[in-house]
Formats: C-alpha cells, structure tokens, sequence
C-alpha cells in the first residue's frame, strides 16, 4: 500500500508509470481471481485503493495548474 505522502513527492511521470503499472497489475489480479488462482484476495483491494489515490491526486494537481 503506497502511503500519500510517497505519492505527493513523485513527479507526474512516475505517478504515471505508477499508475500503469497498477492498472496492469489489477488487470492481472482480475485474471487469477476468475480462474480461483488469487493467493491474497486483499491485494485488489489495496490496488485498487492506490490507483483512486494517483488520480485524485493527479486531478488535484491539475486542478491547481489551471488555477
């Protein structure tokens, strides 16, 4: 679980790539959950928990650009 605070320090292009990198891993996790192979069934929530996190936060920041 990525708290907010390691999230407000990283650039847009992290969180960018970040945010790739969950969306595929919650891609994934959708995938062994229809074939029962899903070893902790709490990691979607937690992935799904982070990506709202990154675009609220990258909403905030584009909110205060167009400021």
């Amino acid at each position: 679980m990525t708290k907010p605070t390691d999230l407000r320090a990283k650039t847009d292009d992290q969180l960018g790539e970040e945010l790739g990198n969950l969306k595929r891993e919650a891609f994934n996790l959708r995938f062994q959950a229809a074939t029962s192979q899903l070893e902790k069934p709490s990691r979607v929530k937690e992935v799904r928990r982070d990506i709202a996190r990154i675009k609220t936060l990258q909403s905030e920041r584009t909110r205060s650009e167009a400021k």
